[in-house]
């Protein structure tokens, strides 16, 4: 694009993120650069400066910097077969959302060296469909139950479902050494920092941490090593299943940013190395039809195969 453009926010647009609504309008858009425009003070809302996290709602008229898009060429094209994959992987589909189980190693978004992420690719799946948007996370390596909204209005309905703590998830996650079970609830501050090196990291802070509850369901001891937790989220914070279990002393498998190198070793010879955490299922109320929905995504080979395990 090469000069300013004033961009009014449609009618159905209510309460939305600003970086959010632009990556929505703009196919391919980094998140970095809008990010850059806001430090600047290049982007503006009704004129006046916005932070990343402000919202934007109908009528609001968004000043965009002059920018440069990749071509359609260079958006990486994603082969039929993997295509027929991720179909396979759909669990639950409406007019006004889907549900996938994401695999792991699969980024939700494409950036910082991937090509393309899940939205991305779910895009090429669904190329009739005019938007789809993350209601929530899941990291790289985490598998298992993810929703996307196909409409703005879905997007609103989605987070206040999930601000109200509305939506029960439920987890399985395969950590080191035998798990206490008369630990059944976890509730330890969280906070994002940075560390020495720069990295986004989450550690416990009694002082200035969010409020994060994990309550462990039930506990299945894996040999002698490692037990198989089920987990139920009270609350969602970043990372918040990976912390609480390093700091209750048990670490999930091949955790690379909170978990214990020297024990992973231990398991080599399975070939895998991805983080063993996976979003099992979720449940909530769809308004429209009236009715409760509970999606369900089957563990994974890469858990199964630890799940074997005799010692």
């Amino acid at each position: 694009m090469s000069g300013v453009q004033y961009i009014e926010v449609d009618s159905d647009i209510i309460e939305q993120r600003v970086d959010n609504f632009l990556i929505s309008k703009f196919s391919g858009l980094p998140r970095s650069l809008i990010y850059r425009w806001i430090r600047k003070g290049e982007l503006r809302v009704n004129k006046k400066r916005v932070k990343q996290t402000d919202r934007v709602t109908s009528g609001d008229i968004i000043r965009v910097p002059p920018f440069i898009l990749e071509t359609d060429e260079s958006i990486v094209k994603i082969p039929s077969q993997h295509l027929d994959f991720l179909e396979n992987r759909i669990l639950y589909e409406t007019d006004d959302y889907i549900v996938v189980d994401k695999p792991s190693g699969m980024a939700v978004h494409g950036g910082s060296g991937v090509n393309s992420g899940l939205v991305e690719r779910l895009r090429q799946l669904r190329p009739k469909v005019k938007r789809l948007d993350l209601v929530h996370r899941l990291d790289k390596e985490t598998s298992g139950c993810i929703i996307l909204a196909k409409k703005h209005s879905s997007v609103v309905y989605f987070f206040d479902l999930f601000k109200q703590r509305k939506v029960d998830k439920i987890y399985f996650a395969v950590v080191h050494g035998l798990w206490d079970k008369n630990i059944k609830k976890i509730e330890l501050p969280l906070k994002r920092t940075l560390s020495k090196s720069g990295e986004r990291i989450v550690k416990v802070d009694c002082v200035d941490g969010k409020k994060a509850i994990t309550n462990i369901l039930n506990v299945t001891y894996i040999g002698k090593n490692f037990s198989l937790l089920e987990i139920k989220l009270e609350t969602g914070r970043t990372h918040q299943i990976r912390v609480h279990c390093q700091m209750s002393g048990h670490p999930i498998v091949f955790d690379k940013k909170y978990g214990d190198s020297e024990k992973d070793r231990s398991l080599n010879g399975l070939k895998i190395d991805k983080l063993m955490l996976h979003a099992y299922s979720l449940e909530f109320f769809d308004s429209k039809k009236n009715e409760e929905v509970k999606v369900k995504a089957d563990l994974d080979s890469r858990i199964k195969r630890i799940l074997d395990l005799k010692d």
